[in-house]
């Protein structure tokens, strides 16, 4: 069973991260992307065409279900762009970002980063297409 590939990013962040999913549609099919409130909202409005599971807004709550989701190894990878600026849900980013480490779950703050998980996408597809 595949597991959740988690999208989101702070509001400054949410057009580079819905440009980012746009330019790799093609190797995200089939697989379950999950994303925080606001970004699940603003990818649809920008028609994102793969379906995506919405959670609350991250500082209402998404980030802790995410670290949930982490600690219960119901995800794959988190996507996750960061505007630099402090919010007051910092320590909940905090907890996310170390459940990821904790857990050994990829985790991209920026489209680089994020491009080599896709990679991985990509090498594992053909990996077991041979096979």
């Amino acid at each position: 069973m595949k597991k959740n590939i988690v999208v989101m990013a702070h509001n400054s962040k949410k057009a580079v991260l819905s440009q980012f999913l746009k330019e790799r549609e093609e190797f995200l099919w089939n697989r379950k992307l999950v994303a925080t409130g606001r970004s699940a909202e603003f990818l649809e409005k920008e028609k994102f065409k793969i379906p995506l599971t919405h959670l609350s807004q991250g500082k209402y709550g998404g980030y802790n279900q995410i670290t949930e989701m982490v600690e219960k190894d119901e995800v794959d990878m988190v996507i996750f762009f960061q505007a630099l600026e402090v919010k007051e849900h910092h320590d909940d980013i905090r907890k996310l970002l170390d459940a990821c480490n904790t857990h050994n779950v990829p985790i991209a703050t920026n489209p680089a980063g994020a491009e080599l998980m896709v990679i991985g996408i990509i090498h594992k597809q053909y990996s077991e297409r041979k096979v």
